[in-house]
Formats: structure tokens, sequence, C-alpha cells
């Protein structure tokens, strides 16, 4: 039988092909018609449910609160009503304490057609997923979406305990097109798609210490990889050590790699053989052959 695809699935699907079959009680759903308050105005169709599906699940048995953005709907754009029902999750877990908060990312940013309400619901997001990591519950953020995750939510997903990536996932603050529309096509190309994806790919951003874990475009492997981050999680870390660290090895990375201006430049820094040919491998050999890769932070 042919493996379950991540990247193809809509937000509904991956919920049921990550989480224990069954086992998804949704909060807020599409009965309940909670639909942005601005779309009409501007006569532009809403969704029932604003684009993303919240609830409580097991995974393997252990409870979680999940959310799954609907990259179908605005490119899984946040909005007042979407922001308000993933904020209100994220708080629901400080409360309740759940094994971990699955955050299925795909999305491309603020809606621009809510701009301040979902601006100021990135923001609420934000503190919401430090006040569940400051009540020693993990937040995990999944990519491996069409959209990815950028704009507010890139910050986001960087704000969580760990993130899970395919190789077709993407993470990044700007998005291509409009760094190009800002800077110029010099400054980066958004039709050259090899580029846009050594760039902003799940693989580029594993090699760099972005995301912690990088996992194969099938729905059981996100599950795996989600259940050994919270098998890793340590809710007596020290959070200010694990903070500096952090900033230590964004200076680090900096001071590098700074002056790069393509993925395959840093990777031939990391002192990979043949680093053009990493896109082509499958996850596995792209693993196998990168376990050795030079980190400025080590």
């Amino acid at each position: 039988m042919r493996e379950r695809s991540y990247y193809e699935a809509d937000a509904r699907e991956r919920i049921a092909g990550v989480l224990d079959a069954g086992s998804f009680r949704e909060f807020v759903g599409p009965r309940q018609r909670a639909m942005s308050p601005h779309l009409a105005q501007l006569d532009t169709p809403a969704a029932f449910d604003d684009g993303i599906a919240v609830g409580e699940a097991t995974l393997r048995g252990k409870r979680v609160l999940v959310a799954a953005q609907q990259g179908e709907f605005m490119g899984g754009g946040v909005g007042e009503v979407h922001g308000a029902k993933l904020a209100g999750l994220l708080e629901r877990a400080a409360q309740t304490k759940p094994e971990a908060v699955l955050l299925l990312l795909d999305t491309g940013g603020v809606r621009l057609h809510e701009a301040n309400a979902g601006l100021i619901a990135i923001s609420e997001i934000m503190r919401a997923v430090l006040g569940a990591r400051a009540a020693a519950v993990p937040v995990l953020a999944l990519i491996g979406s069409g959209n990815g995750a950028f704009g507010g939510m890139g910050i986001v997903a960087r704000c969580c305990t760990a993130v899970i990536m395919s190789e077709e996932g993407r993470l990044a603050l700007s998005g291509p097109e409009v760094i190009e529309t800002v800077r110029g096509v010099e400054e980066f190309d958004s039709r050259d798609r090899a580029l846009v994806w050594r760039v902003t790919g799940g693989k580029h951003r594993y090699l760099i210490g972005e995301a912690s874990t990088l996992v194969a475009d099938r729905m059981d492997a996100f599950a795996e990889a989600a259940l050994e981050a919270i098998a890793a999680f340590d809710p007596a870390a020290d959070a200010m050590a694990a903070l500096d660290a952090e900033h230590a090895m964004l200076a680090a990375r900096i001071d590098a790699w700074g002056a790069y201006r393509d993925g395959l430049e840093i990777w031939q820094a990391q002192g990979l053989d043949h680093a053009a040919k990493l896109p082509l491998l499958d996850t596995d050999a792209f693993l196998a052959a990168t376990a050795n890769r030079s980190l400025p932070w080590n």
C-alpha cells in the first residue's frame, strides 16, 4: 500500500494521519461557525472553521493538543478568529498540561485582509507558545506542507520547543516573492525554485540547526518524530541556559556563514562532500551523508 504523504494532505487528513485513529475531539468546530468578522465586509469568501482545526487527541496513547492549519484557505493566513483559536489552544495547554502541543503549520503568515488583527493575533500566539513552554509543556512545530511556515508563523515556529520538517517543508520569515519585490531579483530570484528550496527548504533548515529533525514525507514519520521529541523533552531543564546556548549558536552561525548567499555555499563550508548532490538524495541517504558535518557552534 502506498505510504500516506503528509505534503499532499489537507489539515484534517493530517490530523487523521498523524494522531491515533478516531481520537481527535475538535474545539470550536465548523458547526459553531466561528468565522472571521472582517472577510464579509471585503466581499471575500469565509470558512466555517476559519482555516484551522484545533482540539485534543492522542498520539500513540499520549494526550496531546493539536492545531492544523488549512493551507488551501487563504494560504493558511492568520486572522482574528484563526489566531484566537490557536492562542486559546496554547493557553489551554498551559492550564491542562497535556504531553505536548502539536502545531501542524501550513501558512504564509498574516492574512493581509485582516492585517492589524492578524498581527495582534501573531503576538498573542507567540506569547501563548512561551506560556505553554513555561508551564513545562513542549510545543512542537510540524512543517511539511505546501505553504510551509512563513511570516509571523515562521517566528512562532522558532519559538517552539522543537521543529520537525520534511524536505518538502519550507521555513522562513519573508517569502521569496516578498524579498524579490522589496530588494530586487538580484537579491533573491523567486523563480529559481532550486535556490528557494536551498535557502528555505527542510534540508537546509536542518543543516543549519533551525529544524531539530528531518523526516520523510510520510504521516507515520512525522508521528514518530513527534513521539521522540516528547520523550526527549526535559521539563526540569534550565530555560535561561538553553536561551544562552541558542544565542551563542546564532552568533557563531552569523560569524561563520553571514556572508554567504546560497545554501550550497554553507553546505560546502560544512565540509560536506558532493554538496551539490544533496538535494537529490532521499531523506535516509541525506541524513547519512550529512551526519558528520562541521558546525561552528560545536
